[in-house]
C-alpha cells in the first residue's frame, strides 16, 4: 500500500464526498482552526482511529505545510488503508484558499 500526494485544488471535490480527514498538527493549533470536520489525530489516539475506521473511506492527512502528513500518510497506507492521501501545501494553504472550508475555535 502507498499514498499520493494532492494538491489542495484536487482535494476539494474529493472532501464533498465521503472522506476521512484527519489533522496531525498539535492540539492547540486544530483547536484554534482546522478543515471542516477533520479529526485531529495524534499518538494518544491514532490506535483507535485504525481500529474503528472504515479503511475503504479515502483518508486526506493534513499538516502544517504538507511536509509531516507525507509520513502519516504512508504510515495509514501500511495500517490497511486502501485510499491516502497527504494534502500539499497543508493548513496554512487550505486555509488560504478555503477559509469557507475552515473551522475555528477559540
Amino acid at each position: 500500500m502507498t499514498y499520493k500526494c494532492i494538491d489542495i485544488t484536487d482535494a476539494l471535490p474529493i472532501i464533498e464526498k465521503e472522506v476521512i480527514v484527519v489533522d496531525i498538527r498539535d492540539a492547540v493549533s486544530y483547536q484554534t482552526s482546522h478543515m471542516q470536520d477533520a479529526i485531529n489525530l495524534n499518538n494518544d489516539n491514532v490506535e483507535a482511529f485504525i481500529n474503528n475506521s472504515d479503511k475503504a473511506t479515502p483518508v486526506i492527512v493534513c499538516c502544517y505545510h504538507g511536509n509531516s502528513s507525507k509520513g502519516a500518510a504512508e504510515y495509514l497506507a501500511a495500517q490497511g488503508f486502501a485510499d491516502v492521501y497527504s494534502l500539499n501545501g497543508g493548513f496554512s494553504q487550505w486555509s488560504a484558499m478555503y477559509p469557507e472550508q475552515c473551522e475555528f475555535g477559540a
